[in-house]
């Protein structure tokens, strides 16, 4: 457990000095019972996505929040500590309290938590464009082509997954902490386009146009290339982490070479950990190769905090940004040299390792079944893939050897013109995405009624959603809009059901 020296550093609630590890964990609410399965013998395996892990209890707006359900007592302490960082709310440096200032300069939100809200999804600007962008859980990543032979070299080592716009850097930020300019505003319009299903059903969807307004530090690159991202929901990462590489690459197939149209192939990115190259997993296009970078790159680029992989006390400021590099940061000797040290960014990994994806209560229900037939017979299956083994495995005892049902191969595939952002990342192009896992896809609206789908959010449904698919999913996306009526209903029935 992480408990030396944790109250220099814990948000206030949860500060301590003569406590017993005990005492604390009946202070924050952990109690010895934790959800059993064996209470639904009947239902089938894939009511529980996250095998043995997965949350069986009533959830409700909170059911994205719950610790795995076969966590070890002792260990639900470092879960609880890893939650109250995840939501800290950070400040400007400098403070008299070391271990909580940092933000910034610029960033996108203050906390995990502004983003990840109850670690659900993210939502799309608004056509009026949200006056409270703190609360818009949604950034524009930015890069331009390459500009000469270093930058070439740092893409074909695969030491970088794209270069940065020289004055904006790696994210555009519209917030930033006192005395420094924020970068500008993110304005969107949206088109409407209609499409008519079968049965005489109209189904509107929007296409997002994107601009940056109020650019501060003068005009970006000519080449720029944007993709507009809503945080992703965060259950069941570290057991996608725990699916071993080997079952990721059997599905791989680039060249289509069984002719079926799925063309599905692996993200190839850059350790900082390692310093090699390793599979992509983590992100909308598979570009982080463990859930620690994933996490550490967010705290980076989206807070602005200097960690073990990042330690730029300035995060995304560029040279450009002369004000910003200047600015003070948190840095302190006395924790690393850094503003989100060591013991911080292993308790959110343990946390963010183990958020338990909720129970399926209506699994067995007859449309439902009926739907996840459908499902699998028009191609959907191809690449969402619905359950893996995990084998045994003595790192993590949460994940090890459970049967899990993510509904994704994690790979990346071409899912055509209408959801290209044409920015490659890494070996993805512009054209490809990962396989988002679709557990707990149900409960996007009930955890936050203002979630979307996709990557961009630009989706309010399901069904809008999938109408979106192109590419390799096209065919399976045609097949939706000739269903019957009454078995489109039972497709999504299943979908909402997950």
């Amino acid at each position: 457990m992480f408990l030396p020296h944790l109250s220099a550093f814990l948000p206030r609630p949860f500060r301590f000095s003569h406590f017993s590890a005990a005492a604390l964990a009946l202070g924050l609410g952990i109690c010895a019972s934790q959800p059993s399965h064996a209470a639904s013998p009947t239902l089938p395996d894939d009511a529980y996505p996250g095998g043995a892990t997965s949350w069986v209890k009533k959830t409700g707006r909170s059911a994205f929040t719950h610790y795995s359900a076969n966590m070890a007592f002792d260990k639900r302490l470092d879960f609880k500590l890893g939650e109250a960082l995840f939501q800290r709310m950070w400040v400007a440096a400098p403070t008299k309290t070391q271990t909580t200032d940092g933000l910034g300069p610029l960033y996108n939100s203050r906390s995990c938590i502004g983003c990840h809200v109850r670690n659900g999804r993210g939502h799309a600007l608004d056509p009026k464009n949200d006056p409270d962008r703190a609360a818009v859980a949604m950034l524009l990543r930015l890069s331009i082509p390459p500009q000469d032979d270093a930058d070439r070299a740092l893409l074909t080592s695969g030491k970088a997954n794209s270069i940065p716009d020289p004055v904006y850097g790696h994210q555009f930020q519209e917030l930033s902490v006192p005395g420094i300019p924020a970068e500008g505003r993110v304005l969107v319009t949206y088109q409407d386009q209609v499409v008519t299903l079968a049965g005489d059903e109209n189904v509107t969807l929007r296409k997002p146009h994107y601009e940056l307004a109020g650019l501060a530090y003068g005009p970006t690159h000519d080449g720029l290339m944007v993709s507009p991202r809503i945080a992703p929901q965060m259950i069941g990462l570290g057991l996608l982490e725990a699916i071993p590489e080997d079952m990721i690459m059997a599905q791989a197939d680039p060249d289509d070479a069984d002719q079926d149209g799925i063309s599905g192939r692996p993200n190839r990115v850059w350790s900082l950990a390692d310093n090699r190259v390793e599979l992509g997993r983590f992100g909308w296009k598979a570009g982080m190769p463990s859930l620690d970078q994933q996490n550490k790159n967010a705290m980076q680029f989206d807070v602005g905090l200097s960690n073990t992989l990042y330690p730029d006390g300035a995060g995304d400021c560029t040279a450009a940004q002369t004000l910003c590099r200047e600015a003070p940061n948190g840095n302190s000797p006395q924790y690393e040299d850094l503003e989100a040290h060591s013991t911080i960014t292993d308790l959110i990994l343990y946390y963010t390792r183990n958020l338990a994806p909720p129970m399926r209560a209506n699994a067995a229900d007859p449309d439902v079944l009926a739907g996840k037939q459908i499902f699998n017979d028009i191609g959907c299956a191809s690449c969402h893939r619905p359950s893996y083994q995990l084998p045994v495995s003595d790192r993590d005892a949460e994940q090890s050897g459970q049967l899990i049902w993510p509904y994704s191969d994690l790979l990346l595939h071409d899912m055509g013109e209408g959801l290209a952002d044409h920015r490659p990342e890494a070996q993805a192009n512009g054209f490809e995405w990962r396989t988002p896992p679709l557990w707990g896809l149900g409960r996007t609206k009930e955890i936050d009624s203002r979630a979307g789908f996709l990557h961009d959010g630009r989706a309010n449904t399901i069904l809008e959603a999938v109408l979106w698919h192109g590419g390799e999913a096209q065919k399976a996306r045609d097949a939706v809009t000739l269903l019957p009526r009454s078995d489109r209903s039972k497709l999504i029935a299943f979908l909402k059901s997950l």
